[in-house]
């Protein structure tokens, strides 16, 4: 079986001006069945656009906090550093997605950006704007669950994992406070929170605000979850869509 090809947007380390990734988003989705692909960070279309119509899916990774100017908020003091490269690259990336209706799959900061893009907002902290028993910031090792997650019938979680209830890692201060429109909550810890969402009327769109990199060799359910995306991005090995430059939205962006 040929595996399919899923692009992965790239941490960025801004003191040290370099490009990286965490070993776990790379070797979930190989051990998946994919080939993964590590991006360049970058906001030019005609680099971008045909790398889109090459891939079968695509990875929303970790990372900094999103622009709150994006859904109409000021920065609180709270916010930490932002990447208004990632924020453009990843707006290309994810509307050439949803547009083609190729499989895109959010982890962390992915679930938040996918929310921020289709009408949602955040909470810039979750400690001073929705304080509440559950912790959101663990310490290490990162591939052990600190909290639970109640799975909502009838969604496409549910239906990868088989259960109401999943135990998660987490670690993030960020988090969703209105979901965007067209989206679904699929997920939500015990304060609230939601913690997955789906587009149900997309093949599979998807994210989750754990992280399944760092518990995929431990945790049943995480290895579920990268399967389940890359079964999903083999249907496009044979019948990949061009990217049209003009059906690209790039938010607030000049």
């Amino acid at each position: 079986m040929k595996r399919p090809m899923i692009g992965v947007i790239p941490l960025y380390d801004e003191k040290k001006e370099s490009y990286w990734m965490l070993p776990g988003y790379m070797t979930g989705l190989e051990a998946a069945g994919a080939i993964p692909v590590m991006l360049p960070l970058t906001g030019n279309q005609e680099v971008l656009l045909p790398l889109m119509e090459q891939l079968d899916g695509l990875l929303l990774t970790g990372g900094h906090d999103i622009d709150p100017g994006l859904y109409g908020e000021t920065p609180r003091p709270e916010c930490g550093t932002r990447c208004p490269e990632r924020d453009r690259m990843e707006t290309i990336a994810a509307e050439a997605c949803l547009n083609a209706d190729k499989p895109l799959f959010g982890i962390c900061r992915g679930l938040q950006f996918l929310n921020v893009l289709l009408g949602g907002t955040l909470y810039q902290d979750i400690p001073t704007q929705k304080p509440g028993k559950v912790s959101h910031q663990m310490t290490p090792p990162y591939n052990r669950a600190v909290h639970s997650v109640s799975v909502e019938p009838k969604t496409l979680l549910y239906e990868i994992s088989g259960k109401e209830e999943l135990a998660v890692n987490s670690y993030h201060h960020q988090g969703i406070k209105t979901l965007a429109p067209p989206l679904r909550a699929m997920a939500a810890a015990k304060d609230g929170l939601i913690e997955a969402a789906y587009h149900p009327e997309k093949t599979f769109v998807a994210a989750v605000q754990w992280h399944p990199e760092f518990s995929w060799q431990t945790d049943g359910d995480s290895l579920k979850l990268l399967t389940a995306f890359v079964l999903a991005c083999h249907k496009n090995i044979e019948k990949r869509q061009p990217v049209r430059q003009e059906s690209i939205r790039l938010m607030n962006w000049p």
